[in-house]
């Protein structure tokens, strides 16, 4: 009898920001989830917006290339009182994605409060108990300086949830794929 391998897949998982970028990779073996790495990218000691985006761009790209995930998934920007804050964190979730379309790894986008709900089971959870939830799923004891980095792994843990894309969710595998669909917002 030829026992079949359990499916394996690496997930980098993305929290968007212009200061603080978090990020966590898993290892997904059927439904065995293993913490791999996570951290944090700062862009605060940076003036220049353009220069954020770029930095996010090399420093995703770089952690594309350490890790070599299967998909990446990020947390999708939401609507708060400042409209610039919005616009900016919008920016460095591009940027990221194009690393990521710039490597052929599809990309899932999850709300903040779909996130919070999938690993904590309450959509209004604070940062605190996300944090907390994950230690305890991931049994790592270590307490990330940034909360931005068990953000960027709850993001991982939240799509190695799902079983299908989110409905109403696109992943792309290319730049191709993307203009493809996307032709119209290209005028």
């Amino acid at each position: 009898m030829r026992m079949t391998k359990a499916s394996e897949r690496i997930i980098l998982g993305i929290d968007p920001g212009t200061v603080v970028l978090g990020y966590g990779v898993l290892r997904e073996v059927g439904n065995t989830l293993t913490l791999i790495s996570l951290g944090v990218i700062k862009l605060g000691h940076l003036d220049d917006h353009g220069l954020k985006l770029q930095r996010i761009f090399q420093k995703t790209s770089a952690l594309i290339a350490q890790y070599k995930p299967d998909c990446m998934a990020l947390e999708a920007p939401f609507y708060g009182k400042n409209i610039q804050v919005m616009l900016k964190l919008g920016r460095a979730q591009g940027v990221a994605m194009a690393a990521a379309l710039n490597n052929n790894i599809p990309i899932f986008e999850y709300a903040p409060r779909k996130i919070k709900q999938s690993v904590t089971g309450n959509g209004n959870a604070t940062k605190e108990q996300v944090a907390a939830m994950l230690k305890t799923l991931l049994k790592f004891e270590e307490s990330p300086q940034f909360l931005d980095a068990t953000d960027g792994l709850a993001v991982a843990v939240c799509h190695a949830f799902q079983v299908h894309a989110p409905a109403g969710k696109k992943s792309y595998t290319g730049w191709e794929a993307f203009v493809k669909d996307n032709a119209d917002r290209l005028k």
